[in-house]
């Protein structure tokens, strides 16, 4: 016997519909209105909703479409209504039987049926349609997983789909649910990169402020520092893409405003001196960049990006060595003493990161390949000392830029890597 819940003016069923509902093998669990319906609806556990209503208004529409919405039932109206514009309404709300002038107690049984069967082929159709809607979105993840795979591993499409597949069947997954983790976590890796280069660029433009100001070869750094601008508000514009703007907005916003400043300092005086505002706008962009990094690392589902920003620090501390090396060759002997413990203090975090790189298992054969040379070269950074101070200058020139680009390179690397996105 199927539970019928009548939607009446009333707090009580007439006594000749409750008769009639009985004859026609329903059971009425009760009474309800417009305001209470869905969760009347709930409550009794209803299979049916019936409404006698000779002049429909568009509380009973707003209500059969909240209990579509929310718990959806068969549901039919017995109305005098033979208005086009409310049969409309009526399909809109998810009203499944629409009866104008036609309640008769023979023929109550077979309305409701009819709308029973009308509940139930629209659920089937829902579901197929759900079901084909999750199938089309999982092949795009599919494509799009494939694609980075293609790209990033240089594998062909049907190594990459394999590679899906068998990570999911390991995991007991879907495969366009290991391919949405693996958009994400490449998303989220690149995000993590191009938010370190921000820090790293910040100690950049003053290491190339200071070298032009220092005549140590001021086309060439002229040149990088164009690049180097260039190069951050291209990434500033990719973040912006890529993040959240209620997640990261403020964060992103911040680092935006310090960008504004630096570039609006850089636009000053080119002596030496000048450097000292220059590189307090670049020390706040460096902060800003810093905790919009570290954020990210954070709320990355994939630990193992970590490395990502492990290495991406490392391009910030050689330019930050280079930069401090820069202001101790123009300062005076007050302003020394500071410098060289700033100096220890980067060394000792640069080398620091060598190692936990080094014995990173996430390290692989290009990793170790760069990690050797980025050693030498830090090497040669730190015996320049005994040189004259011109080739001091020019060591730190290309030293610096020689970490820098073998670090972006292992980035990438760690950025790319399987070893980091499957995870």
């Amino acid at each position: 016997m199927k539970a019928v819940l009548v939607l009446c003016s009333g707090s009580d069923v007439p006594a000749g519909l409750l008769d009639d509902l009985k004859r026609a093998g329903a059971h009425v669990v009760g009474a309800t209105s417009c305001e209470t319906l869905v969760q009347d609806s709930i409550r009794c556990n209803a299979d049916l909703v019936i409404a006698i209503a000779p002049a429909p208004h568009a509380k009973l529409f707003a209500a059969a479409g909240l209990l579509a919405s929310t718990h959806p039932v068969a549901f039919t109206v017995f109305t005098d209504d033979i208005r086009v514009e409310s049969m409309e309404h009526a399909l809109d709300s998810g009203i499944h039987s629409w009866v104008v002038r036609g309640y008769r107690p023979d023929r109550l049984r077979t309305e409701l049926q009819m709308a029973q069967l009308r509940c139930a082929r629209e659920f089937q159709q829902r579901t197929a349609y759900g079901q084909l809607s999750q199938r089309l979105e999982e092949r795009k993840l599919v494509d799009r997983a494939k694609g980075i795979l293609m790209n990033n591993q240089q594998m062909a499409e049907s190594e990459a789909f394999r590679l899906l597949r068998d990570a999911a069947m390991q995991g007991k997954e879907r495969v366009g649910q290991v391919a949405q983790r693996l958009i994400d976590a490449a998303g989220n890796a690149e995000a993590i990169n191009r938010a370190g280069q921000l820090r790293m660029l910040s100690q950049r433009l003053v290491k190339l402020h200071l070298l032009a100001a220092l005549g140590v070869d001021p086309s060439g750094a002229a040149a990088l520092r164009q690049a180097s601008i260039g190069r951050l508000t291209q990434n500033l514009d990719m973040l912006s893409g890529l993040l959240s703007s209620a997640t990261f907005g403020d964060l992103l916003a911040t680092t935006t405003d310090a960008w504004t400043d630096l570039e609006h300092a850089l636009s000053g005086s080119a002596a030496p001196h000048g450097a000292q505002a220059i590189d307090a706008a670049a020390e706040t962009l460096l902060t800003a960049a810093e905790q919009l990094t570290s954020a990210l690392e954070s709320a990355s589902p994939v630990a193992r990006t970590h490395v990502i920003n492990l290495s991406g620090r490392q391009r910030m501390l050689s330019q930050r060595y280079a930069k401090l090396a820069l202001l101790h060759a123009v300062a005076d002997e007050q302003q020394r003493t500071g410098l060289v413990n700033e100096l220890w203090g980067v060394a000792g975090n640069f080398e620091q990161a060598l190692e936990e790189l080094r014995l990173s298992p996430l390290t692989g054969a290009l990793g170790r390949e760069i990690l050797k040379a980025a050693k030498s070269t830090w090497s040669r950074l730190q015996d320049r000392e005994a040189a004259p101070l011109a080739e001091q200058l020019v060591a730190i020139a290309q030293c610096s830029e020689e970490l820098l680009e073998q670090f972006d390179r292992m980035t990438e690397d760690y950025e790319h890597s399987l070893r980091v996105l499957v995870s």
